[in-house]
């Protein structure tokens, strides 16, 4: 595959960061390649760059098809990344120019080095699945309606627990008492779900996690389930609502509401080089493991 068009999104650059983004501008343009910048990068960076030399898009869509999304930033820009992808699977590159990077592994210091292993199509696809929603309310998240890490209900405003009837493929599951219930993919099993007590799933384990928040149920433990599943949450929040969150998106909902969650129908491509993987990750970024024997 000959590579010709590049889109490159991400969050608000500083005098650190500036430097690298022109490194990666002056790779690609000396490669030919066709390079626009997302609009709300385009925006946030309008006035400590030269941005309007580029193209600029809203969302991937029938019209714009970029062999390639550079996504420059921590994890929570791939994530918003992924919304301006929706379903057409735009391979993601993540550079990570924010914290912990744990979707985002190419460090400063490798962008020259994970660019040559790109351009000799010395990298592999890291294929994760996500969740997807379905309201009654067809207006929330707008077209959106997608995570790559979990989908959150959780109380808002009000000391009062949620109430939340949960069913799995149309069977009563049980009912959580709890300030809130997630349902987490391998992928976000390292994220909020982890830091809830669930369990780290590797990558391109077929399952969900259904994991509790604060519940007041003390034998209730988090549950993986076959991603192939449909759950359904009926949610009586008293008179105050709820929020659900979509990774970093929230939505306020009325109260009682119902709410059905599966596997969305398209993927994620992480864009791994060579070198790059998941268990190295979890030891580097999340020191799993570390003992002094080891």
């Amino acid at each position: 595959m000959i590579l010709k068009s590049i889109a490159i999104h991400g969050r608000s650059l500083n005098a650190d960061t500036i430097p690298y983004y022109t490194s990666i501008i002056k790779y690609l343009q000396e490669k030919g390649i066709d390079v626009s910048l997302s609009e709300g990068f385009r925006e946030r960076n309008s006035d400590r760059l030269p941005t309007d030399d580029f193209k600029t898009f809203q969302t991937i869509n029938e019209d714009y098809q970029p062999q390639a999304l550079f996504s420059l930033g921590g994890d929570g820009t791939i994530l918003d990344a992924l919304t301006l992808i929706g379903k057409y699977e735009t391979p993601i590159l993540g550079i990570n120019m924010g914290r912990l990077g744990f979707l985002a592994t190419i460090g400063l210091d490798q962008i020259l080095k994970a660019l040559d292993q790109f351009f000799d199509h010395k990298f592999w696809y890291d294929t994760r699945s996500m969740v997807c929603l379905q309201t009654e309310d067809a207006i929330v998240f707008g077209e959106s309606k997608f995570a790559l890490n979990e989908l959150a209900m959780i109380r808002k405003e009000t000391s009062s627990m949620l109430v939340i009837h949960a069913y799995l493929n149309g069977n009563y599951l049980t009912t959580y008492w709890a300030d809130g219930v997630m349902v987490s993919t391998p992928t976000g099993s390292t994220g909020y779900s982890l830091s809830c007590g669930g369990p780290i799933l590797m990558p391109q384990t077929n399952n969900f996690i259904i994991t509790p928040v604060s519940p007041h149920n003390l034998n209730l433990r988090p549950l993986i389930v076959a991603d192939s599943s449909e759950i359904t949450f009926e949610i009586d929040a008293k008179e105050a609502g709820f929020l659900v969150s979509m990774d970093s998106r929230s939505e306020s909902f009325d109260n009682p509401s119902k709410l059905m969650i599966r596997k969305a129908p398209f993927k994620a491509n992480l864009i791994r080089i060579q070198g790059d993987n998941f268990i190295e990750t979890l030891r580097n970024k999340l020191s799993w493991g570390l003992d002094t024997r080891n």
